[in-house]
């Protein structure tokens, strides 16, 4: 199947991930990657970036080993690339059976104290609670990282930031798109990778039949000196951790935030006294002291799919469209994997499927 001319609708991490996979995949065709902003700002600019081999579904754990694979071979090539190794503890009252079937290799700490050091604080570690050690995660600048990456792909990529997609329209010759410029034109296929912006009018139809839903995300900020000695603490039942962010300078605290259903173009950047209050109450069961430190953060938002796993699907009877996205706030720990998946799709003869 000849490659022809992609357009890439989304210039996040996953988005210019799509992108680098066609020109290394198939360096002979045409690769358009387009964003309604300066690509990296969205949810990408947003994220923690955090990376650790941890997946509910096999799928899942799958396609996290591989963008572990990815990302450390970016970082071996690239030794300038923001990404940067955290040592990490999963705090969980789950036994051996119930967390080796989530991270990969956890080892249990049978040493550990009732009561852990972060940020300065100490941490408690409740009743029938244990600690586990889980190795080979990092994080990342991400916003930065698309910046390298897009940089990188400028030379045989066509970049068109500050352009809005207006609309598409697939067909069995290809996909016309129209432009926020004005321009219209067509191309052979295109990957679909809006973040949580699903409900764009160019694309809302197509994409309504994957059930994906938005919810609010938020992390706050706790304004202790962040070193990159300093480790990552996962507390499993929760759905929440603290991360050392070396690179800012401070620490983060992400705690799960159940406001669904929202609109990415009226999510305020800023904190509401309702999200403060929901993630202190949360960390003051691990950190009091740290709980009271929380007075600053992000806010955001992501797409969520119905089964917690990313969606890669065609959009048409042709193929010719493909989603990718709905990665349920794991954007960038799966984004590689999302990538490889989404080039599978469009062109299935490439060996090596993830699925």
């Amino acid at each position: 199947m000849a490659p022809g001319t992609v357009a890439v609708i989304g210039g996040g991490v996953i988005g210019s991930l799509v992108a680098r996979q066609l020109v290394h995949e198939h360096p002979s065709g045409t690769v358009l990657l387009l964003d309604r902003d300066a690509v990296g700002s969205g949810a990408s600019r947003r994220s923690a970036g955090l990376h650790f081999p941890r997946g509910a579904s096999e799928r899942v754990r799958r396609m996290s080993a591989y963008s572990q694979e990815f990302y450390e071979q970016l970082k071996a090539d690239r030794p300038a690339s923001p990404i940067c190794p955290v040592g990490m503890s999963v705090l969980s009252r789950g036994s051996w059976d119930d967390l080796a079937g989530i991270y990969h290799e956890p080892v249990r700490r049978d040493d550990a104290p009732a009561a852990l050091d972060a940020c300065g604080a100490e941490i408690r570690v409740p009743p029938q609670t244990s600690v586990w050690d889980v190795r080979r995660a990092h994080y990342a600048d991400v916003h930065r990282l698309v910046q390298i990456l897009v940089t990188g792909l400028r030379p045989r990529v066509g970049v068109r930031e500050g352009v809005r997609v207006t609309a598409l329209e697939p067909d069995g010759r290809g996909v016309a798109l129209a432009l926020g410029t004005g321009e219209r034109l067509t191309v052979d296929r295109a990957v679909l990778a809006p973040g949580p912006w699903l409900g764009a009018p160019a694309w809302a139809d197509l994409v309504a039949p994957l059930g994906a839903r938005i919810k609010k995300i938020v992390a706050l900020h706790i304004d202790r000196p962040a070193d990159e000695a300093d480790r990552a603490l996962v507390f499993h039942d929760e759905d929440a951790f603290l991360l050392p962010l070396a690179y800012r300078g401070h620490w983060l605290f992400s705690y799960t935030c159940q406001d669904w259903d929202v609109d990415p173009d009226q999510v305020g950047a800023d904190l509401a006294e309702a999200d403060v209050e929901r993630a202190r109450e949360c960390l003051s069961r691990y950190a009091p002291a740290l709980a009271r430190r929380c007075t600053s953060g992000r806010v955001f938002c992501d797409a969520y799919s119905p089964s917690r796993e990313p969606l890669v699907r065609a959009l048409d009877p042709d193929g010719r469209v493909v989603f990718a996205g709905a990665a349920n706030g794991s954007g960038y720990r799966l984004a590689p994997a999302i990538a490889a998946e989404a080039v599978q799709l469009l062109y299935p003869s490439v060996k090596g499927s993830l699925r």
